[in-house]
């Protein structure tokens, strides 16, 4: 059975923590801030942790399950 390819798309813009966790650029970041608080602005910024549900599923895109 041949080797399972990366998802090379998904590989960008997920990166694999130390305890099997992922991380990923925040959502709704691109455009659109002046209907945004302040607040919400500065807690869009850095990264957040993927929902747990969806751990498995991006595993076996990066090949790592």
């Amino acid at each position: 059975m041949p080797k399972m390819k990366t998802n090379k798309a998904a590989a960008k813009r997920f990166k694999k923590t130390a305890k099997g966790g992922f991380k990923s650029g925040q959502a709704f970041t691109s455009h659109r801030f002046h209907g945004k608080t302040k607040k919400q602005r500065r807690q869009l910024r850095g990264t957040a942790m993927m929902n747990s549900i969806n751990v498995k599923r991006y595993a076996k895109l990066l090949s790592t399950y």
